[in-house]
């Protein structure tokens, strides 16, 4: 390239980054929304907030290389993410990930290209911003491809989906996996039960005290009835399977136990885990090798106890065998 166009495409690269890099902001603060645990929604926000000041050094340097600031940037970065949020509840959570992880690598991509230009035209200190940019833009990488792996192994990933992805997602799989998704629709049915509990007690706020009491009294007992039952339904089923030498079926409604929580404690990879102190478990998570073993003490302790120091410990052990599985 010709040095008298390299700051000419210097500054265009530069806008383009600033760009992304307000959109990737924005996406980073709807995703903290769907975070798992609050150690993953603290380090969402942290994403978050170090986004918005590289689309500030961005938007400085290139006031230093000639550029006219651009205020029009900011606004488009938020419409984009705005976009990109809303298409992507009609898909499965792993199709939204693809599409974070496709941002991150044009803005890793583009990153480099600034650095190379940078060196062209003699520019150290967009130099040393292209290069910030780079490690950042890797370590997001790397983190994205970790979830995708997580999310690829079925247990319990650092984001979650949202209602509307859940559906996406079983229906994805509706021909391939009949069983897991008649599960499923028991699901809604219970979800159903529990938001027509939740309708009724809003619609109850004006009545008088003891009626309200009663109504909530009632959802809330339908709530417990309808979960204790598909956990029962869904016990006697695996029993049954088993009884009846139907191993798949078995094994796929106690994944689909599992992955609810309601496996009972002796059927935990970790012995006496109700026992055991927050340390003490923590301790034993580590231990475990396994997304399967991982994913069975995650999910009971979320359901059971739900300490969020434990919460988190399984969490980022899980994404630990993830990193190895994705080879990152």
């Amino acid at each position: 390239m010709d040095t008298r166009t390299v700051v000419p495409t210097l500054i265009t690269q530069l806008r383009a980054l600033q760009q992304l890099t307000q959109t990737e902001a924005q996406i980073a603060k709807v995703r903290v929304t769907q975070a798992r645990t609050e150690a993953v929604r603290r380090e969402l926000r942290q994403n978050g907030a170090n986004a918005e000041r590289r689309t500030e050094r961005i938007n400085d340097e290139l006031r230093r290389v000639g550029g006219v600031p651009d205020v029009v940037t900011p606004a488009i970065g938020r419409v984009l993410a705005l976009v990109k949020s809303t298409v992507e509840q009609g898909q499965p959570l792993d199709e939204a990930l693809l599409g974070d992880l496709t941002l991150e690598h044009q803005l890793l991509d583009r990153a480099r290209y600034v650095r190379t230009l940078a060196r062209r035209a003699e520019r150290v200190s967009t130099e040393r911003l292209a290069d910030d940019l780079v490690t950042a833009h890797e370590a997001t990488v790397e983190w994205l491809t970790t979830v995708l792996a997580e999310e690829a192994m079925g247990g319990v990933t650092a984001l979650v989906a949202t209602p509307l992805q859940r559906v996406a997602g079983g229906v994805t799989r509706v021909v391939s996996l009949p069983t897991r998704f008649a599960i499923e629709r028991f699901n809604q049915a219970v979800a159903a039960v529990s938001r027509t509990g939740e309708q009724v007690r809003d619609s109850a706020e004006d009545l008088a005290r003891e009626t309200a009491s009663t109504v909530t009294r009632i959802s809330t007992g339908a709530r417990e009835v309808a979960t204790a039952g598909r956990d029962a339904a869904l016990g006697r089923a695996e029993q049954v399977a088993r009884r009846d030498g139907a191993d798949d079926t078995a094994q796929a409604v106690h994944e689909t136990r599992r992955n609810l929580g309601t496996l009972r404690a002796s059927e935990l990879p970790v012995r006496d885990y109700d026992e055991l102190n927050a340390q003490d478990a923590i301790s034993a998570i580590r231990e475990l090798t396994t997304p399967e073993d991982i994913t069975a003490v995650a999910t009971y302790e979320e359901n059971h106890k739900n300490r969020a120091g434990v919460a988190s410990a399984a969490q980022t052990r899980y994404a630990a065998v993830a990193k190895d599985e994705a080879g990152v």
